[in-house]
């Protein structure tokens, strides 16, 4: 096959291409420029997509004996990823530009433009598994490793999109074992470390970052009951289940800590209260997608009987699930076994059945039976 091997400049993605050579593959590497104005140097593990990336992606390439091209997908990236990032934040929402990225860049941008230069896959580092139902038709698994699994972020994937997928990494036990592979290959990204947090905010200072781009504005801080507790310098500065950094002023009548419940962008404001609130058991979301041939309830509407993940490398939650509509609009319907702490709108729900993903949606709202908004929407 053609296949074109997404090079980020990591470890993952170097032995990913290897193993495509290996094959007996025609391989080309590409590294996605993502910022106009890239970083020189990484520190340590954060960021990526620099231009020490970039050079590492063309040494592992140059290893291989394969072609290397860089292929500018910054605008795409600001205005699919960045800008969206700011808007969520805007309208109160935290969202996840990891899965944004893969849906809009890595599977989507960079998936078109392969298919369309004639390659007939894609390869990347993920660790994840594509494998065939008893018709023959795609569907997304988790990766043999537990620890490493990404099948979370990839979630967004549809059936189409998996077709043209290939993640070479699927069935290695360990991380170890594939920097053990990438030394005995002679790649330099052996020792690499890992990347992390987002890559646009190297720093990490995510609510800093989030001041330079959106205005703040002074408003209101409530308990759960609609006490007012003082005054806030932006409602967009804070994410549901934050602890550090609310500036009350003093303490709960109990003592215990207050954590953020709810952002009010519209009202500006910020709901906070005691950390047994944040315990949700049912979720709503919007948007929905299918990872594969969707699952006969979507057509029915039943209920069945569902793992729900929030988070990428949280543990799944036994749920009932069943697909529905929000406002004339597909949606999805999750009543939870147990309970999530801190589920903001805004973040994605990803469906298991076993180790096979259905697919994810946008959650738009987490419900508490420990509380009801709707009782401070009344006392304010």
């Amino acid at each position: 096959m053609k296949i074109l091997a997404a090079m980020s400049g990591g470890v993952d993605s170097a032995v990913a291409a290897a193993r495509a050579v290996e094959a007996g593959h025609e391989v080309v590497g590409v590294h996605l420029a993502l910022s106009r104005m890239p970083g020189t140097l990484r520190t340590g593990s954060r960021g990526c997509c620099t231009i020490e990336d970039s050079n590492d992606a063309f040494r592992a390439c140059d290893t291989l004996g394969i072609p290397f091209y860089v292929w500018d997908f910054s605008d795409r990236f600001k205005a699919d990823v960045v800008d969206n990032f700011v808007e969520e934040y805007e309208a109160g929402r935290t969202p996840n530009p990891c899965l944004r990225c893969n849906e809009k860049i890595k599977f989507e941008a960079l998936l078109d433009r392969a298919i369309a230069l004639g390659f007939d896959a894609v390869v990347t580092g993920h660790y994840a598994s594509v494998l065939r139902d008893a018709d023959g038709r795609v569907e997304l698994h988790r990766a043999a490793d537990d620890a490493k699994d990404q099948s979370y972020v990839l979630g967004v994937l549809r059936e189409d999109q998996l077709e043209h997928c290939w993640f070479p990494l699927a069935d290695t036990p360990s991380k170890a074992l594939v920097r053990a592979e990438a030394e005995e290959r002679g790649l330099g990204v052996a020792a690499k470390p890992d990347s992390h947090d987002i890559c646009f905010i190297p720093d990490g200072d995510t609510r800093g970052w989030l001041a330079e781009r959106i205005e703040l504005t002074p408003g209101r801080i409530l308990d759960q009951d609609g006490t007012d507790l003082g005054e806030h310098q932006g409602a967009h500065a804070f994410t549901v289940g934050q602890r550090k950094g609310l500036s009350i002023g003093h303490p709960a009548p109990d003592g215990k800590p207050r954590y953020v419940l709810q952002v009010r962008p519209k009202e500006n404001r910020v709901v906070v209260g005691p950390g047994e609130l944040l315990e949700v058991d049912r979720l709503v979301g919007i948007r929905p997608s299918h990872a594969g041939a969707p699952h006969p309830a979507v057509a029915t509407g039943e209920w069945i009987e569902a793992l729900v993940q929030v988070r990428a490398h949280a543990e799944p939650v036994p749920a009932r699930v069943r697909w529905s509509e929000r406002d004339g609009a597909p949606a999805v319907e999750a009543e939870l076994a147990g309970s999530l702490r801190g589920v903001a709108p805004g973040q994605s729900m990803v469906l298991y059945v076993g180790t096979r993903v259905l697919g994810q949606a946008t959650i738009a709202s987490a419900h508490s039976s420990a509380w009801n908004p709707e009782a401070l929407d009344a006392a304010v």
